[in-house]
């Protein structure tokens, strides 16, 4: 069990990309025409992502960004949410904001100045349903220290930072200030590695916020291993289970790895009918988790929760839960849906 402060307004604030997903589903030959490696995240310029776009023919364009992803996800199960990231004041921008705030996330970051884009990402779904995502950031790459809203993040039970941004040296000084500001004012850090090639691009820079800030870390099991420049999940995790933190690590199919204390508790997923598209399986885990340590939940029944938030989203199209993962919980692990706030 992991203890977070009672007296705290918001159970999670995440600092993330504010970006709009455009969905399509292709065969293999569309990854290798346009050299994009199945299941990793490609970052591009304005000109690439408008080249692609107009070969594809999407079939849904919704509000993403993995740590948007997560909050919303953790609004949809009943906590107290808000979010940090930039958009631009355009079309995009307009949806993101609405569809945000309509799942009763709130988002007081005002549209980025001087005519800046609102980032999108174009996810790719092959018919494994794997995703592989092509991803403009916008203006929300350029994201500050000045954009972070500090009396917000010292109201959090936790705050929780999306890796991605790793790839941009403005947002990692203020990864390790919002970062500071939380444990100062009592809260939690938490920290999504979020992709295997960002790992591996700022490998460094992740293990020192690791080690300095970070109190819960999510990852998979390729970033993991990526981390701590390992072959295997039981390597990482000799690596892993002794250190002061608790780490979740998802390992699809075969569910999830959750170490705290010195222990280890292997998480099976939660059954489903299906999986339609894995874009946000991850960026639910972590909202089941989370949602769980800001009730005192044990570690093991956190990744409970972790994967029937997976479970749910991976059944249908889009990165957002499709129907109220509260009643969902209440329904499949009524348990755990009876801890207090």
């Amino acid at each position: 069990m992991v203890i977070t402060r009672p007296d705290k307004n918001h159970d999670v604030v995440a600092v993330g990309h504010a970006i709009v997903d455009v969905l399509v589903r292709v065969h293999g030959e569309v990854l290798q025409r346009h050299g994009l490696p199945k299941g990793s995240m490609t970052l591009l310029e304005p000109d690439q992502a408008d080249a692609l776009y107009n070969t594809l023919k999407p079939e849904l364009e919704t509000s993403g960004g993995s740590a948007a992803n997560t909050v919303a996800g953790l609004a949809s199960l009943g906590s107290s949410t808000a979010f940090i990231g930039r958009v631009g004041d355009d079309a995009l921008g307009h949806v993101f904001r609405h569809d945000i705030t309509a799942m009763g996330v709130r988002y007081p970051t005002p549209p980025a100045a001087g005519g800046a884009a609102t980032g999108r990402c174009l996810v790719l779904i092959t018919p494994d349903a794997e995703r592989t995502m092509a991803t403009d950031p916008g203006c929300a790459s350029g994201l500050g220290e000045d954009d972070l809203d500090l009396p917000l993040i010292r109201q959090a039970k936790v705050l929780y930072l999306e890796g991605y941004l790793f790839d941009d040296h403005g947002a990692k000084a203020a990864f390790r200030r919002a970062a500071t500001m939380a444990r100062h004012a009592g809260g939690l850090v938490a920290l999504s590695l979020s992709d295997g090639f960002c790992v591996e691009r700022h490998r460094d820079d992740f293990r020192a916020m690791i080690a300095e800030h970070v109190d819960i870390l999510f990852a998979n099991a390729e970033e993991i291993t990526a981390l701590l420049q390992v072959d295997t999940i039981a390597d990482a995790v000799e690596h892993v289970r002794q250190r002061p933190l608790v780490a979740a690590v998802t390992c699809g199919a075969q569910g999830s790895v959750v170490l705290g204390g010195g222990l280890v508790h292997a998480v099976p997923p939660h059954p489903l009918a299906g999986v339609l598209d894995t874009t946000g399986a991850g960026d639910l885990y972590a909202a089941g988790f989370l949602h769980g340590i800001t009730r005192q939940l044990s570690l093991e029944d956190c990744g409970r929760i972790g994967s029937l938030a997976a479970a749910e989203v991976i059944s249908h199209l889009g990165p957002r839960p499709a129907v109220a993962l509260r009643h969902l919980l209440r329904r499949e692990l009524p348990r755990l849906a009876l801890a207090p706030h």
